[in-house]
Parts: structure tokens; sequence; C-alpha cells
């Protein structure tokens, strides 16, 4: 594969986390996505369609100017594979996908729906949407009366019109008698907290002149995510928010009026911009029992084979004083397509789409932190939307890692602002709530901080940038603390791990409530209480091998040669420790204090990569390891090796979750580990 990477300028809680998030979890749905491309024939000239393409019940995979996207063309309300069952909602056949900047997220559906989510402050949706719906829409009525516009439900009578996801936008494409209504939302690249919208208005050649009027919709829909508060709740708070709107040169502006509320209100802003030359009026309309609409109105005589653009702008009200529309997207699309990675591969040649396309939407979830310095990247999912927390901080840091070698100033800033949790003495809190606030009393896993020290070891080797170390690393406002270098707080860190998280059974890493994988505390006859005060963790003790082996080498860089002779003593121990927790066929999960092996009658996949990576499983044995994950977790499973084999069948939910599922976490690692021993394993696994 050539690649080209740019820009490289304890607590015992009683909650089971895992049970909890099985009844409510929501399955992350792949925006799975024909032809038929009323509206958007100009785009398609200009684009190449991806091979294997037409694998997709839902449409095509193509790349336009440069940039992968994906062309949604079917009845989805027709089609029975396109109902899935999200487990803690009603079957669906809405497929949706999250794109961002380094501001905001965007929903987007193939019901011509957008949402939009902002966790700067608090984390809450600007404008909410689920399956009743979203907002931002075109309506268009015509001379006799008929309206119909980009939403499904508004679709032109009988019509399918084209929805297309791209890395940063989305686009609706429908048309009605020779009326072509073309619709994308952009987010700006960048720290923009609005979308730029586009609406290209057009006639056929052969129809006659008409009058149309066309109405810009934005539904005021707001959510604030209170960290475990039910869906009752938070209907109850939204419905409680009141704006007030008013009109002020070429915008509307509606400022949210909350009582009893700590959460700073916002003004959310509709924008007419320059080149629109069409006539425009603000409104704001009722809706029912709902928050107002608001509303721009334009009434366009449209001419044969002529284009009416009309562009906009849409989201918190922190607009410059004035911009071009076009020279705004021209030059973000510009950077979009110079900042992701490009990739080629005989072996992959899918990996052209994939990796741009998923680089966006791994950028897409950083967001600008208003309170922490630096960008958050929260894993989002049901954690972020569901349950309202930035958890876990292992995820942000897990995530930047890849960051490093195409936009290494985010994966540095991701690094200060994950840093900035952790308590003065290095101990880093699970996660933070929906507030910002700290998160101890649910969880205390013990494989918190290897991530920080894997993360900026692995930049600094990456970049050679060690003047970074040197800078100010501020706090968490609740700890009341002054700052510290990078450097010192790394160094805190280390320390909290080695003295405070310690090693328990067996001379292996403590597992206090949770190391990665919690579901160990819960394993049938182990006594979990034991198993949290001093239980032992070959995986945690695998990885921190690995990952203190590297930091080593940064603390050597950095003038620390007594920390990194330490660091570099423990990896060892714990590197001869997982070597001597293999039981013939893999290596043991976890240990009891009590004598209680976890992992001798099945195979647990976490540990087995980083048992292999630190060297701990080496030679013949690591070649008999990765065939027995081929032939067991890897078996008839059609997206990747299962996190448990054989299943036990006297667990609640076999085969979901950490009972048999499938995390691709921790198939990255598989994939890292048989890289150099089972390249054809590595590869099938990948794809």
């Amino acid at each position: 594969m050539q690649f080209r990477a740019l820009r490289c300028d304890q607590s015992k809680a009683s909650l089971n986390r895992r049970d909890f998030l099985e009844m409510s979890v929501k399955a992350a749905v792949a925006a799975c996505f024909g032809s038929g491309l009323s509206g958007c024939s100009a785009i398609q000239s200009q684009s190449r369609l991806f091979n294997g393409s037409n694998g997709s019940k839902f449409g095509f995979w193509r790349v336009t100017e440069g940039l992968p996207e994906f062309v949604y063309t079917v009845d989805h309300s027709d089609l029975p594979a396109a109902r899935w069952d999200p487990l803690e909602r009603p079957i669906t056949d809405r497929h949706f996908h999250m794109l961002g900047n380094r501001a905001i997220q965007m929903q987007v559906s193939n019901t011509g729906d957008i949402a939009l989510f902002d966790e700067s402050q608090q984390m809450r949706w600007l404008v909410y949407g689920d399956d009743s719906g979203g907002t931002g829409h075109s309506l268009i009525t015509e001379a006799d009366g008929v309206s119909w516009g980009s939403s499904w439900s508004r679709r032109p009578l009988g019509t399918v019109p084209t929805r297309i996801f791209g890395v940063n936008y989305f686009t609706v494409c429908a048309e009605s008698n020779g009326l072509s209504l073309k619709r994308t939302v952009t987010l700006p690249d960048g720290e923009y907290p609005w979308v730029l919208i586009k609406v290209e208005l057009s006639l056929a050649n052969d129809s006659i002149p008409r009058v149309v009027e066309h109405r810009e919709e934005w539904q005021l829909r707001p959510r604030l995510l209170e960290t475990w508060q039910s869906d009752a709740d938070r209907d109850l708070v939204a419905r409680d928010i009141r704006y007030e709107v008013r009109t002020q040169n070429e915008q509307i502006i509606a400022t949210e009026s909350l009582s009893d509320r700590n959460t700073a209100p916002i003004a959310l802003a509709l924008q007419a911009l320059k080149p629109m030359h069409a006539n425009f009026s603000f409104s704001t309309e009722a809706v029912g029992d709902d928050h107002p609409m608001l509303v721009s109105t334009s009434l366009l005589a449209l001419r044969p084979g002529v284009t009416e653009t009309l562009w906009y702008r849409f989201g918190r009200d922190e607009f410059e004083s004035e911009v071009n529309a076009e020279e705004v997207h021209q030059r973000s699309q510009l950077s979009v397509k110079q900042r992701l990675p490009q990739a080629k591969s005989r072996v992959a040649p899918f990996a052209s789409t994939e990796l741009p396309w998923h680089a966006a939407a791994l950028t897409g979830g950083a967001s600008r932190d208003r309170i922490l310095p630096g960008h958050t990247l929260n894993q989002a999912s049901i954690y972020g939307y569901g349950l309202g927390a930035n958890a876990a901080a292992r995820d942000a840091l897990q995530h930047a890692l890849p960051l490093i070698y195409t936009e290494p100033d985010l994966a540095l800033s991701v690094l200060r602002n994950t840093c900035a949790w952790a308590e003065p003495n290095g101990d880093l809190p699970y996660a933070l709530g929906a507030d910002r606030s700290p998160i101890r009393d649910l969880l205390r896993p013990s494989d918190q901080n290897l991530w920080a020290l894997w993360l900026a070891s692995e930049y600094a080797v990456a970049t050679g940038d060690l003047d970074a170390f040197s800078q100010p690393q501020s706090f968490h406002p609740k700890w009341r603390s002054p700052p510290v270098s990078l450097k010192e707080n790394l160094i805190r860190q280390y320390r909290f791990f080695v003295d405070d998280v310690g090693l328990g059974a067996r001379g292996h890493v403590r597992i206090l409530n949770a190391d990665w994988n919690d579901m160990v505390l819960h394993t049938p006859g182990v006594n979990r209480e034991a198993l949290i005060d001093r239980g032992g963790s070959v995986l945690n003790s695998a990885m921190a091998s690995w990952v203190l082996t590297v930091f080593s080498g940064l603390m050597r860089k950095l003038n620390e040669p007594n920390i990194a002779d330490e660091a570099l003593a423990l990896a060892l121990e714990l590197k001869e420790r997982v070597a001597n927790s293999w039981n013939g066929r893999w290596v043991d999960r976890a240990y009891s204090p009590d004598g209680a092996v976890i992992g001798r009658d099945r195979c647990w996949l976490e540990v087995q990569p980083w048992a292999i990576l630190c060297g701990a499983v080496s030679g013949a044995r690591a070649v008999q390891l990765l065939s027995l994950i081929d032939s067991w977790h890897r078996a008839d499973s059609p997206l990747g090796a299962r996190i448990v084999w054989p299943p036990d069948a006297s667990q609640r939910t076999v085969g979901q979750g950490t009972k048999g599922g499938i995390w691709y976490s921790i198939n990255m690692t598989l994939i890292w580990a048989a890289a150099k021993i089972r390249p054809d394993l590595a590869w099938d696994e990948w794809r």
C-alpha cells in the first residue's frame, strides 16, 4: 500500500456499564447506502464510479472531485432490506451518518433531514433529529399551489430523490415537471459552528418559464443531554426552552431563554449570503406546540437552461461580518481534499475510497473545547448521544493515534485536552459528564493512563516535536491546580499508574473495577470484589509492556533517564509475566488473588494481539495463536474476529457486546499483530 499523509507540519461501582449499555445501545448504522441522478447530472459528469460499487442495495460509491461519496438512490420505504433494529427504539428504515468539522457535528439521513450537535460547552443538539423528523429543508411552491421539497415526506409525487452522502456535505436532488432542485448542506472545514447551504434551482431546456416560491426552513428543536437523564426528562427540559427572535440586516436570530439551567443560552441564526441575487424575506412560524421555525422566503422567476442559486448559512450566531459563500465553499473543499489521506493498494483497491472516507468521519468527531484546552474527540455513539457523556478517556486518546500521521496538530490538541482531565496526582477519570464535570463514581479503569503515554510517545517519535512537552498544560477547573508542563503531566500519570494502580495477582497490572473489558469482573464463579481489589490483568500487563517501552524512549529524549530506566525495567518484567501466562494454546486473560484463572476455558481476544506485540508470544507460538484465532474467532464471521471463543452460552445476550460480539478496536490490534507474521490474515481481517 502507498500512503500519503498530509499536513505533517477504584471505586467499586455497583452498576454494570456493559449491561446498561446493552439495554440502551444504539446500533451504529453505517449509512449503507443504483443510479438515476435526477438533478445531479453535473456532478455525475465529474465523477468516477468506484470499482465494486454495484454490491449495495441502496446505491453506489463514487469519487467526485477527488473525494469519495455515496449516492443513495433507492426508495427505502419500499425496501425490506432497509429496515433495521436499533434495539432500544422501534425498527426503522431511517439511515443516518454523522459528519463534522472541528466545531460541530451534523447528522444527515436518507429522509433528507439535518440535525446539528455541539459539545463545545455542554453536550447538546442545536437542532435535534430522530425518526420523527429533522430540519434544514427546501420547500418549493409552484404557481398552481403544488408544493414539494427536499425532505422525504415532501418529495415530488411518484419520484425517488437522490441523496448524496459526502465527507463533509449532504446533497438532495429532486425533480418535478422539468424543475430540478439540488440542495447541498456543507460543514466548512475548520472551526465554524455553522453549516453552509447552497440551493440550485434550474428548469429543463424544453420547459417554459415559471415563477416559484422557495422557502428555506429551519425548525428549532433544542435538546440538552444531561448525563444519565431519561428521554422523557430531556423532552421536558427541551419544551421549557423559549426563543427570542429578531431580524437584523440579512439574518434572523433566535436566542434561547432557559429557566433554572446552569447552561449559558446560545443564539442560532439563519443568514442570507452573497453572491445570492434573489429577493428574500425572513419570518418565523409556529408549528403546533413545537418551537418556532426560522424561514427565508424567495420568489423566483425561472428561465429554461438557467440556474438560480441561493446561499445561506445556519448555526450558532458567531458569523463574521461578511463572507462570500462561493469563496468559503471553494476554500473549504480544497482544504478537505488536501488534508484527507490518500491510498493506493493492489491488494485492497477499495482503500482509495475507504481511507479518506473514514479519516473524514474520524476528524469530523473533533470539537473545539470552550472549557478545557484543545479539542475533544468523543467516541459519541451511545455514550455521547444517548447517555450524555464523553467516555471513556481511552477512546479519545486511541482515536487520536492515526491523526499523528495525517493531522498531527489535532492529535496533539486531543492529547492536551484529555490530559487536562487528569487530577494533579495523575489519576485520569473514566469520563466527563455533559457539563464537562469528571465522572469517577461509575468506573475506575486501570488502563486509562497507558493510552495517554502511548499517544504522547508516538507523537514524539513520528513528528520529532519535543518542544510540545515543555509547553504549559492546564488542569480541569474542578481541580483548582496551577498548570504544569505537558511532560510533568505525563510523568504524574506514569507515577499514578505505577504507584496507585500497581500490581495484583501473579505480579500483573491490577484490574480495579475495569481494565478494557469490564465483563471480566462478571465471570461466573469468580469473586468480583477480590478481583477488583487485587486481581491481575494479563491484558493490561501486555499493553503496559509495549507502552512503557516506547514511553521509556520518550523520557530519555526529554532528559529523564531515571524514569526511562524504571519504565523499561517494568516493561521487561511484565513481558516475562505475560509469557508465563501462556497456557499451551493462548494467553490467559486474568487472575484472581484467590487462585481463580479467567480465560483458560475460552480464548479472550483482546489480550492475544498485545501478547504478540510486546514480544511475550513470538515465533511458533505466535503462528499457532493466530491460526487458532483464524479458525475460531474469525470463522464464518463476515465482520471480523469475535471478542471471545467459544462463547459462554450461560451468559445473557451471548454473542453480543463483550460476550462474543465484534469490537473494531480489538480487530485493529489483531491486524497490527498479524501483519508481519500472517499478512494474509491481516489483510483479510482489514477487509
